[in-house]
Protein backbone atom coordinates (compact mmCIF):
# COMPACT_ATOMS: atom_id res chain seq x y z
CA UNK A 1 0.00 0.00 0.00
CA UNK A 2 1.22 3.87 0.18
CA UNK A 3 -0.03 7.31 0.02
CA UNK A 4 -3.11 8.39 -2.45
CA UNK A 5 -0.07 10.20 -4.36
CA UNK A 6 2.00 7.05 -4.23
CA UNK A 7 -0.48 4.77 -6.09
CA UNK A 8 0.03 3.79 -9.33
CA UNK A 9 -3.34 4.29 -12.17
CA UNK A 10 -3.03 3.44 -15.84
CA UNK A 11 -5.09 2.92 -18.51
CA UNK A 12 -2.11 2.24 -21.03
CA UNK A 13 -3.86 -0.12 -23.58
CA UNK A 14 -6.34 2.35 -25.85
CA UNK A 15 -3.92 5.38 -24.38
CA UNK A 16 -3.58 6.58 -28.37
CA UNK A 17 -2.69 10.29 -28.43
CA UNK A 18 -6.03 11.21 -30.22
CA UNK A 19 -7.44 10.01 -27.17
CA UNK A 20 -5.94 11.33 -24.45
CA UNK A 21 -8.83 13.90 -22.96
CA UNK A 22 -10.91 10.74 -23.77
CA UNK A 23 -8.83 8.93 -21.30
CA UNK A 24 -7.98 11.45 -19.04
CA UNK A 25 -11.60 11.74 -18.50
CA UNK A 26 -12.51 8.06 -18.01
CA UNK A 27 -9.82 7.80 -15.25
CA UNK A 28 -11.48 10.92 -13.61
CA UNK A 29 -15.08 9.08 -13.38
CA UNK A 30 -13.03 6.31 -12.08
CA UNK A 31 -11.09 7.92 -9.78
CA UNK A 32 -14.01 9.87 -8.38
CA UNK A 33 -16.14 6.88 -7.67
CA UNK A 34 -13.21 5.16 -6.15
CA UNK A 35 -12.77 7.86 -4.04
CA UNK A 36 -16.41 7.96 -3.05
CA UNK A 37 -15.88 4.37 -1.85
CA UNK A 38 -12.87 5.55 0.63
CA UNK A 39 -10.10 4.32 -1.69
CA UNK A 40 -7.21 6.93 -2.18
CA UNK A 41 -6.88 7.21 -5.70
CA UNK A 42 -4.26 9.09 -7.67
CA UNK A 43 -4.93 12.63 -9.41
CA UNK A 44 -3.43 11.72 -12.98
CA UNK A 45 -2.78 8.59 -14.99
CA UNK A 46 1.09 7.27 -15.36
CA UNK A 47 1.88 7.02 -18.95
CA UNK A 48 6.16 6.68 -18.50
CA UNK A 49 8.94 5.32 -16.36
CA UNK A 50 8.48 8.60 -14.35
CA UNK A 51 5.15 8.39 -13.39
CA UNK A 52 6.22 5.29 -11.35
CA UNK A 53 7.71 5.85 -7.55
CA UNK A 54 11.28 4.33 -7.52
CA UNK A 55 11.76 0.55 -6.02
CA UNK A 56 15.31 0.45 -5.01
CA UNK A 57 16.79 -2.80 -5.59
CA UNK A 58 13.84 -3.52 -8.32
CA UNK A 59 10.49 -5.62 -8.30
CA UNK A 60 10.65 -8.57 -6.26
CA UNK A 61 8.19 -11.58 -5.93
CA UNK A 62 7.50 -13.18 -2.33
CA UNK A 63 9.90 -15.50 -2.43
CA UNK A 64 12.23 -12.09 -3.11
CA UNK A 65 13.63 -13.08 -6.21
CA UNK A 66 13.74 -10.29 -8.97
CA UNK A 67 10.87 -9.86 -11.30
CA UNK A 68 10.92 -6.04 -12.61
CA UNK A 69 13.11 -3.19 -12.71
CA UNK A 70 12.61 -0.37 -10.48
CA UNK A 71 11.11 2.22 -12.83
CA UNK A 72 13.48 4.61 -11.40
CA UNK A 73 16.41 2.87 -13.45
CA UNK A 74 14.43 3.16 -16.72
CA UNK A 75 14.57 5.58 -19.71
CA UNK A 76 11.86 8.21 -18.08
CA UNK A 77 9.90 8.92 -21.17
CA UNK A 78 9.33 5.28 -22.12
CA UNK A 79 6.48 3.30 -20.64
CA UNK A 80 7.72 -0.29 -19.44
CA UNK A 81 4.61 -2.52 -19.00
CA UNK A 82 6.40 -5.09 -16.46
CA UNK A 83 7.02 -2.46 -13.82
CA UNK A 84 3.68 -1.07 -14.23
CA UNK A 85 1.98 -4.47 -13.76
CA UNK A 86 4.33 -5.43 -11.14
CA UNK A 87 5.15 -2.55 -9.15
CA UNK A 88 3.88 -2.91 -5.66
CA UNK A 89 1.86 0.60 -5.27
CA UNK A 90 -0.35 -0.67 -8.39
CA UNK A 91 -3.84 0.81 -7.69
CA UNK A 92 -5.56 0.18 -11.26
CA UNK A 93 -4.64 -0.71 -14.56
CA UNK A 94 -5.52 -2.33 -17.47
CA UNK A 95 -3.64 -6.02 -19.35
CA UNK A 96 -3.78 -8.06 -21.18
CA UNK A 97 -4.80 -11.93 -20.61
CA UNK A 98 -2.07 -13.16 -22.07
CA UNK A 99 0.60 -12.19 -19.77
CA UNK A 100 -1.84 -13.09 -17.01
CA UNK A 101 -2.22 -16.31 -17.80
CA UNK A 102 1.91 -16.45 -18.72
CA UNK A 103 3.65 -14.56 -16.02
CA UNK A 104 1.65 -12.28 -14.20
CA UNK A 105 -1.10 -13.79 -12.04
CA UNK A 106 0.99 -14.26 -8.97
CA UNK A 107 1.67 -10.30 -8.79
CA UNK A 108 -1.77 -8.84 -9.29
CA UNK A 109 -5.47 -9.62 -8.94
CA UNK A 110 -8.21 -9.16 -11.25
CA UNK A 111 -11.18 -6.99 -10.06
CA UNK A 112 -12.69 -6.30 -13.23
CA UNK A 113 -13.50 -6.68 -16.74
CA UNK A 114 -14.35 -3.87 -19.56
CA UNK A 115 -17.48 -4.01 -21.43
CA UNK A 116 -17.54 -4.36 -25.61
CA UNK A 117 -21.23 -3.85 -26.18
CA UNK A 118 -21.57 -1.76 -29.19
CA UNK A 119 -18.09 -2.28 -30.27
CA UNK A 120 -17.94 -4.45 -33.75
CA UNK A 121 -16.16 -8.37 -33.09
CA UNK A 122 -17.37 -7.78 -28.99
CA UNK A 123 -20.22 -8.73 -26.88
CA UNK A 124 -20.63 -8.08 -23.29
CA UNK A 125 -16.77 -9.00 -21.85
CA UNK A 126 -15.72 -11.18 -24.79
CA UNK A 127 -13.63 -9.48 -27.45
CA UNK A 128 -12.31 -10.61 -30.78
CA UNK A 129 -9.37 -9.31 -33.29
CA UNK A 130 -10.04 -8.43 -36.90
CA UNK A 131 -8.03 -10.70 -38.88
CA UNK A 132 -6.28 -7.63 -41.03
CA UNK A 133 -4.74 -7.69 -44.66
CA UNK A 134 -4.94 -5.12 -47.73
CA UNK A 135 -7.56 -4.42 -49.62
CA UNK A 136 -7.32 -6.20 -52.80
CA UNK A 137 -10.12 -3.82 -54.98
CA UNK A 138 -13.17 -1.92 -53.65
CA UNK A 139 -13.51 -3.49 -50.53
CA UNK A 140 -15.00 -1.52 -47.30
CA UNK A 141 -12.54 -2.03 -44.17
CA UNK A 142 -15.74 -3.82 -42.32
CA UNK A 143 -15.95 -7.43 -43.55
CA UNK A 144 -19.82 -8.61 -43.96
CA UNK A 145 -21.69 -9.93 -41.37
CA UNK A 146 -18.11 -9.99 -39.40
CA UNK A 147 -19.28 -11.55 -36.05
CA UNK A 148 -19.05 -15.12 -36.05
CA UNK A 149 -16.78 -15.09 -38.90
CA UNK A 150 -14.17 -17.62 -37.38
CA UNK A 151 -10.27 -17.87 -38.76
CA UNK A 152 -10.76 -21.60 -38.04
CA UNK A 153 -12.90 -21.84 -41.15
CA UNK A 154 -11.12 -23.55 -43.74
CA UNK A 155 -10.81 -20.61 -46.27
CA UNK A 156 -9.77 -18.53 -43.44
CA UNK A 157 -6.72 -20.58 -42.90
CA UNK A 158 -5.83 -21.36 -46.66
CA UNK A 159 -5.66 -17.03 -46.57
CA UNK A 160 -3.32 -16.88 -44.57
CA UNK A 161 -1.01 -20.05 -45.71
CA UNK A 162 2.31 -18.18 -46.87
CA UNK A 163 1.71 -15.03 -46.12
CA UNK A 164 3.61 -12.56 -43.71
CA UNK A 165 1.96 -12.24 -39.86
CA UNK A 166 2.66 -9.16 -38.12
CA UNK A 167 2.28 -9.54 -34.51
CA UNK A 168 2.47 -6.23 -31.51
CA UNK A 169 4.08 -8.84 -28.81
CA UNK A 170 4.76 -12.90 -28.67
CA UNK A 171 2.15 -12.91 -24.77
CA UNK A 172 -0.29 -10.83 -26.46
CA UNK A 173 -3.84 -12.57 -26.49
CA UNK A 174 -5.22 -10.55 -29.23
CA UNK A 175 -2.75 -10.04 -31.45
CA UNK A 176 -0.80 -13.54 -31.29
CA UNK A 177 -2.33 -16.08 -28.97
CA UNK A 178 -5.99 -15.95 -30.20
CA UNK A 179 -5.10 -16.90 -33.82
CA UNK A 180 -2.11 -19.56 -32.67
CA UNK A 181 -4.99 -21.10 -30.47
CA UNK A 182 -7.73 -20.77 -33.25
CA UNK A 183 -5.43 -22.34 -35.83
CA UNK A 184 -4.38 -25.32 -33.02
CA UNK A 185 -8.14 -25.90 -32.35
CA UNK A 186 -8.43 -26.62 -36.25
CA UNK A 187 -4.98 -29.25 -36.32
CA UNK A 188 -2.91 -26.35 -38.07
CA UNK A 189 -0.42 -23.66 -36.22
CA UNK A 190 1.44 -20.10 -37.14
CA UNK A 191 3.75 -22.17 -39.26
CA UNK A 192 1.35 -21.84 -42.00
CA UNK A 193 2.49 -18.43 -42.01
CA UNK A 194 6.16 -17.76 -44.11
CA UNK A 195 7.11 -15.16 -41.80
CA UNK A 196 6.38 -14.05 -38.13
CA UNK A 197 7.25 -10.38 -37.56
CA UNK A 198 6.96 -7.93 -34.19
CA UNK A 199 6.16 -4.74 -35.08
CA UNK A 200 5.41 -3.47 -31.18
CA UNK A 201 2.19 -2.82 -31.25
CA UNK A 202 -1.61 -3.08 -32.67
CA UNK A 203 -0.87 0.36 -34.67
CA UNK A 204 2.84 -0.28 -35.92
CA UNK A 205 1.25 -3.86 -37.33
CA UNK A 206 -1.81 -2.36 -39.22
CA UNK A 207 0.78 0.22 -40.07
CA UNK A 208 3.27 -2.63 -41.42
CA UNK A 209 0.39 -4.65 -43.38
CA UNK A 210 -0.66 -1.58 -45.23
CA UNK A 211 2.47 -0.45 -46.38
CA UNK A 212 3.27 -4.25 -47.66
CA UNK A 213 6.04 -4.99 -44.97
CA UNK A 214 3.76 -7.85 -43.60
CA UNK A 215 0.63 -9.18 -44.85
CA UNK A 216 -1.32 -9.75 -41.85
CA UNK A 217 -2.43 -8.85 -38.69
CA UNK A 218 -4.42 -9.67 -35.98
CA UNK A 219 -6.00 -6.32 -34.12
CA UNK A 220 -8.10 -6.25 -31.09
CA UNK A 221 -11.89 -5.24 -32.26
CA UNK A 222 -11.51 -1.56 -30.01
CA UNK A 223 -7.70 -0.79 -31.33
CA UNK A 224 -9.35 -1.73 -34.92
CA UNK A 225 -12.54 0.75 -34.03
CA UNK A 226 -9.83 3.06 -32.96
CA UNK A 227 -7.64 2.90 -35.95
CA UNK A 228 -10.95 3.28 -38.49
CA UNK A 229 -11.28 6.72 -36.93
CA UNK A 230 -7.31 7.63 -36.24
CA UNK A 231 -5.18 5.68 -38.40
CA UNK A 232 -5.05 6.41 -42.19
CA UNK A 233 -3.43 2.85 -42.69
CA UNK A 234 -6.42 1.68 -41.30
CA UNK A 235 -7.91 2.40 -44.41
CA UNK A 236 -6.38 0.00 -47.07
CA UNK A 237 -6.95 -2.91 -45.53
CA UNK A 238 -10.21 -5.04 -44.33
CA UNK A 239 -11.21 -7.24 -42.05
CA UNK A 240 -11.13 -10.83 -43.82
CA UNK A 241 -12.47 -12.69 -40.72
CA UNK A 242 -12.51 -12.44 -36.43
CA UNK A 243 -10.58 -14.69 -33.96
CA UNK A 244 -13.21 -16.50 -31.43
CA UNK A 245 -14.28 -14.66 -28.64
CA UNK A 246 -12.26 -14.31 -26.02
CA UNK A 247 -12.55 -12.15 -22.31
CA UNK A 248 -11.51 -8.94 -23.30
CA UNK A 249 -9.11 -7.03 -21.38
CA UNK A 250 -9.03 -7.31 -16.97
CA UNK A 251 -8.45 -4.46 -14.69
CA UNK A 252 -6.02 -5.37 -12.01
CA UNK A 253 -4.69 -4.40 -8.46
CA UNK A 254 -1.44 -5.66 -6.94
CA UNK A 255 -1.87 -8.13 -4.43
CA UNK A 256 -0.70 -6.91 -0.89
Amino acid sequence: GGKGRDMIASLPMYDWPERRTEVDAEWAELRDALRARGVNAPDRLARRNADLPPVPGGIRDAAGALIAKDPGTLPPDEFDFDSLWRHPNLLFAQTCWGPLELWLGASVHVIAQDDYTGVEGGRGALYSSAIVMRKTGGESPHAAGSAGISPAKGDIVRKLSGLRFAYNVADSMSGYLALERDLAAEGSSLDVFKQRIISGGHRKSIRMVAEGLADVAAIDCVSWQLALRHEPAAHDLMVAGWTTKRKGLPFITARR
